[in-house]
């Protein structure tokens, strides 16, 4: 089982506590638990994460190096979850503000529909509203006020005015074609094999075309001899379920189709396509309550897509 699910809440507190108090004992207090409770949490804790915490220091005890990294992250982690706990009382029991979230191609067929019905069950009466598009008419909504976040790659530095970013997570390119393609299945693929077949391709202005393009001349590829230019995912699988066609296209756009089967990945080595995929808002403001508890949604989930 993945260690981030092992986990729980009370091994993070007990362990923050101790770290905090330097003191089993007066964490205990603190924590209206016995001592040995304690103890055996963070046994518990150091047995997941597979190495040892605290130290005994003379009559005292101290973190390990071990303990000390991953307090920094422990102490993060805990106060995010106690921060979603805040907003969510705060938001729960009157409708705020809209939720307002622009979601790129790449999240909104994987990310985005599981955080949204995670939101509508948690019962906040904030209504949700989810915008798709370019990146950069979803950049110059958030930048306007017009959405409270954006979740998609990492723009470009120079259309990163006013913004902040948060990665979360990393994507890449892939190039695709339908399971009845005749090049489905192949173990290598010629360098002029975009001239020979319909290919989509990501048109300039989105967030990934200096990617394909940067990884066409490094890998030395005859340009496609019929590109059709789209950013939409919608038109994309119908293209490919109807046409033996290419598609250059983020693999988070297409995971769930590619995990059934339905498409397959060609043997193009992508790497150097890779690039964050985060959380875009505005530099100068911070987002109302429950805009961040739908952002703290969107953490958890991307933690399984990393």
């Amino acid at each position: 089982m993945d260690i981030s699910r092992r986990i729980k809440i009370r091994h993070l507190e007990a362990f923050v506590e101790v770290a905090r108090q330097k003191s089993v004992g007066r964490a205990a207090i603190t924590l209206s638990l016995t001592q040995p409770a304690v103890t055996r949490t963070i046994r518990e804790l150091e047995q997941i994460v597979g190495a040892a915490l605290i130290e005994r220091d003379g009559r005292g005890i101290r973190l390990s190096h071990q303990g000390e990294v991953f307090l920094s992250h422990a102490g993060s982690g805990l106060a995010a979850v106690r921060g979603g706990i805040a907003a969510l009382a705060n938001v729960a029991t009157v409708a705020g503000p809209p939720v307002r979230i622009g979601a790129l191609p790449t999240v909104s067929a994987t990310i985005m529909p599981g955080a949204v019905a995670e939101f509508l069950d948690s019962g906040l009466k904030s209504q949700l509203r989810v915008t798709s598009g370019e990146n950069r008419v979803l950049l110059d909504q958030v930048r306007k006020g017009d959405l409270d976040l954006v979740m998609g790659r990492m723009p470009a530095p120079e259309n990163m005015t006013s913004l902040r970013f948060e990665p979360l997570y990393r994507d890449r390119v892939v190039f695709i074609v339908s399971k009845n393609h005749p090049l489905s299945g192949l173990r290598q693929v010629a360098a002029d094999i975009l001239a020979r077949h319909p290919v989509l391709v990501p048109p300039p202005g989105s967030i990934i075309h200096p990617y394909v393009e940067r990884l066409m001349l490094e890998q030395g590829m005859v340009r496609p001899v019929q590109a059709i230019e789209t950013v939409s995912d919608s038109f994309g699988r119908a293209f490919l379920r109807s046409v033996d066609a290419i598609w250059i296209i983020s693999r988070g756009v297409v995971a769930a189709e590619i995990a059934s089967g339905e498409f397959v990945e060609l043997p193009i080595d992508t790497g150097s396509t890779i690039g964050a995929v985060g959380l875009i808002t505005r530099d100068a403001d911070r987002p109302h309550d429950a805009a961040l508890f739908f952002a703290d949604i969107l953490r958890r989930r991307t933690v399984q897509v990393g």
